[in-house]
């Protein structure tokens, strides 16, 4: 099976992911929940490519790992954050509402479905790497596996270090519109991990979209895909800078 026959399949499984998420973040009332879907969509996504894609098992059952273990943190960050506000929604949310008052949950269904074609334009790397049927690991995808391990360690320190400096400066609602965080930098590596591990699969330099698309979602404040929360500081905090 090969890669564009894995990336229509996993179309339609993404597709039926976020129109379930969709059906639940209705009964609850929060839309902020499609972001932990999409998030956790990757993850699905990448292990049914492993599971059905006719590439070497190693190389693509590392990569849906790799994948999985990212998705399932980020979702699970997500998660977390959405049920601390709950119902509140999320900014980008309360503003689809101003801009759709008639009908927004049939707006916030199409909103689903375009989440979910975001999702598999991304994984089109991963569909490549997985239909690689050539055995053993290549320089590029061991790079890429190096880098993936450097930007996840990197991405925990990055949190850690700037958790106080947080505590006593801006929330995030102050980000200018083009700004890339510290603990941002390690996500836009993961990305380019996986573009890097992909090279080492015939047609896997095409994805070069991917991270640039990710660096644009990263340091925008409208972004195109979920990403991780950052703490919320509490407005009475940042009036007395944090005393």
């Amino acid at each position: 099976m090969n890669a564009w026959i894995l990336t229509g399949f996993g179309l339609n499984v993404a597709m039926i992911v976020m129109a379930m998420a969709w059906v639940i973040a209705r009964r609850l009332r929060n839309v902020s929940f499609l972001d932990a879907a999409a998030s956790l969509g990757f993850a699905i996504v990448v292990c049914s490519y492993a599971a059905i894609g006719a590439g070497d098992p190693v190389r693509k059952w590392l990569i849906a790992g790799m994948v999985t273990i990212w998705s399932l943190r980020l979702a699970s960050l997500l998660l977390i954050d959405i049920l601390r506000h709950h119902p509140q929604e999320g900014e980008r949310y309360l503003a689809l509402r101003e801009h759709f008052p008639k009908r927004p949950w049939l707006m916030f269904f199409g909103f689903s479905q375009y989440l979910a074609t975001l999702v598999i334009l991304l994984s089109v790397p991963f569909a490549i790497i997985c239909s690689n049927p050539r055995p053993g690991l290549g320089v590029a995808e061991i790079a890429g596996s190096i880098l993936w391990l450097f930007a996840i360690f990197g991405e925990a320190l990055a949190k850690d270090r700037l958790r106080h400096f947080r505590a006593n400066r801006q929330d995030s609602a102050d980000v200018p519109r083009y700004s890339l965080h510290p603990d941002y930098i390690p996500e836009w590596l993961i990305w380019l991990a996986y573009f890097v591990f992909a090279l080492g699969s015939p047609w896997g330099w095409t994805t070069i979209y991917c991270p640039l698309i990710m660096f644009y979602s990263l340091t925008t404040a409208n972004a195109l895909l979920p990403r991780p929360p950052r703490r919320r500081i509490p407005s009475g905090l940042k009036e007395s800078g944090g005393a």
